[in-house]
């Protein structure tokens, strides 16, 4: 086979969306996402539906990828898949099925570290960062600031030491008596509150790190107070309420992210996971680019919540450099970048 034509199919499995993705050649032909509603009434992702409904949803998704792009599964030249990290009950059925179709097409397997992943969204459509660059990768699970030198060549250089940013978002807008997933949430009211109204505590951590289990704390505390006075506090400061958390919890990510690239003296910036899509964060980091004169990447919306479309695209680096991993491969719900 020449290298004009390696297509690769690409399987996401970590938390709760079962996606695939063909790439050709490096293009990414599609990002085919089924979304889980069923843990929206737990107010939470529950382990066990999250892999009973990714059994269910990852046959039909691939064969959607396969037909879209206009190819048979015999015209793959590898299967990729996320081994970690995430939920190893969800980890498993992507890794599973992985493994069963590359042996049986007898292609090469590989495996993609989901965090890696996010940051190569860039790289999936024009403008790319140059490198080297920062990457602020902000998701439901992790927060960390990422000194990325090549496609797979990366460096953590700051993350938080409990609370995910994203975690830190839905536990608030749970607080606020707002349904999971509350981050959404808490961003499409604070839009039309005042994000003065209540001043939080901005944790400050040492060197790059990140904290964000305080503002949780201080909020709840604050809450409780009022709603003392008032009972019907929330319901009446609703969008002020939500706008004061989201500056705190973005001003937080602000400071570690310029402290970063003046001390490592970098303008390239780019912001990845589905923290990303928080149009507060966008709009604040868009205007402090301009002020900082920063080179500001954001992926498009449907690359910054977990899809196998960017799972396609560290794929494709890793193989050019002939990364491939055996058919032994386990998955793994903590993995370092």
């Amino acid at each position: 086979m020449g290298t004009r034509d390696i297509y690769i199919l690409a399987i996401e499995s970590s938390c709760d969306e079962t996606s695939a993705s063909v790439i050709y050649n490096g293009k990414v032909l599609n990002n085919i996402v089924a979304t889980q509603s069923v843990h929206e009434k737990y107010g939470g992702v529950v382990p066990e539906l999250a892999s009973r409904a990714h059994q269910e949803n990852i046959v039909p998704v691939v064969s959607e990828a396969l037909s879209s792009a206009g190819i048979s599964k015999n015209q793959l030249s590898a299967i990729a898949f996320t081994r970690g990290p995430g939920l190893m009950g969800a980890l498993l059925v992507g890794v599973s099925f992985a493994k069963s179709l590359a042996q049986a097409l007898d292609i090469p397997l590989i495996e993609v570290n989901h965090m890696q992943a996010h940051v190569l969204a860039h790289f999936i459509e024009d403008p790319k960062p140059s490198f080297p660059f920062l990457c602020l990768t902000v998701s439901g699970g992790h927060t960390q600031l990422v000194l990325v030198k090549d496609h797979l060549e990366m460096e953590v250089i700051g993350e938080t030491r409990d609370d995910a940013v994203g975690e830190a978002f839905d536990k608030t807008a749970k607080l606020l008596g707002l349904p999971y997933p509350g981050g959404p949430l808490i961003d499409r009211y604070a839009k039309e509150g005042n994000p003065k109204a209540f001043q939080f505590p901005v944790t400050r951590m040492p060197g790059l790190d990140f904290s964000f289990s305080g503002i949780k704390t201080a909020v709840l505390y604050f809450l409780q107070d009022k709603m003392k006075e008032n009972p019907n506090f929330i319901q009446e400061n609703l969008p002020d309420l939500c706008a004061s958390i989201q500056y705190t919890l973005i001003e937080m990510l602000r400071i570690k992210l310029e402290e970063a690239s003046k001390k490592l003296k970098i303008k390239e910036i780019a912001i990845a996971g589905g923290v990303s899509a928080n149009s507060g964060l966008r709009n604040t980091l868009t205007q402090l680019a301009k002020k900082k004169g920063w080179n500001l990447y954001i992926p498009k919306f449907e690359y910054c919540t977990d899809n196998a479309g960017m799972i396609a695209i560290a794929a494709h680096y890793k193989f050019l450099k002939e990364e491939f991993s055996s058919l032994d491969v386990t998955p793994l719900a903590k993995m370092k970048i």
